[in-house]
């Protein structure tokens, strides 16, 4: 026999169960809906996918948090800040040629188009990308002996279009490297400039082509690369492999649609 006590108590009980299992299944529902929605905007979205996004939804009904895509490295959740790695840069278009005298005298009488890259230095010509151009182009040669030279872009916006000259000192720049990661402004080469010098990348810098030693003391080293968007080209001339020897550089940007 069961009492009336007993009886009510488990009516009860199956009426909450039952209950609690209806407003799960709204709840369920509810999430899969706005999933779908924003899904169906995401759909209509076709912007860039970077490895390191995290997509995170938040239900206005139930307030369930749900992860659509969590492929990442590291995310601050909190604010706007995310490590993410920069875009595959298109390989460029490179060659040399023979007419080493007549580019030297040429660039000679130019201003601006002839320094010294002393011994230890790193020196980066940065190039931002011109409204009327499309592709960016260089050449340059040395004096006697050879030099690195690498190719990085800087994804941020233009403010301006002069291009800028740089030096630095390797063994300088890796100390700042340690001390301020965050506000690093400049890819520094690492490793053997002899085999392929490969930049640490950071932020928003792409690598066109890495550091390597070209012979420009024997042919005019030239080549060029199309706009992957707007942003600066940082040029690359590496001497910090050298202990003895100063290098002369002669070197001539320019853009072409």
């Amino acid at each position: 026999m069961v009492s009336p006590v007993t009886e009510d108590a488990t009516e009860d009980k199956q009426k909450a169960t039952s209950a609690g299992e209806a407003q799960a299944s709204v709840e369920q529902e509810l999430l899969s809906a706005d999933q779908t929605q924003i899904l169906s905007k995401m759909a209509r979205y076709h912007g860039p996918q970077r490895s390191g996004d995290i997509v995170m939804i938040q239900s206005e009904h139930t307030g369930a948090v749900g992860i659509l895509s969590a492929d990442l490295e590291s995310a601050d959740l909190l604010g706007d800040h995310r490590r993410v790695s920069p875009p595959l840069m298109a390989p460029p278009c490179i060659w040399t040629f023979a007419k080493m005298k007549e580019f030297k005298s040429k660039l000679g009488k130019e201003k601006n188009s002839r320094l010294v890259v002393k011994r230890g230095e790193v020196v980066t010509i940065r190039v931002p990308t011109h409204p009327e151009g499309k592709r960016v182009c260089w050449e340059f040669a040395t004096d006697d002996y050879d030099i690195g030279f690498g190719v990085y872009f800087d994804w941020t916006p233009v403010t301006s279009t002069d291009i800028t000259v740089q030096v630095s000192d390797s063994s300088e720049d890796e100390d700042e490297d340690e001390e301020e990661d965050e506000e690093l402004e400049d890819p520094v080469p690492a490793g053997d400039v002899e085999r392929g010098s490969r930049s640490s990348l950071r932020g928003r810098y792409g690598e066109v082509m890495p550091v390597y030693r070209r012979d420009s003391h024997r042919d005019v080293q030239a080549g060029s690369h199309d706009y992957p968007g707007e942003g600066i080209y940082l040029l690359k001339f590496d001497n910090s492999y050298s202990l003895l020897r100063n290098k002369t550089l002669y070197f001539h940007v320019y853009y072409t649609s």
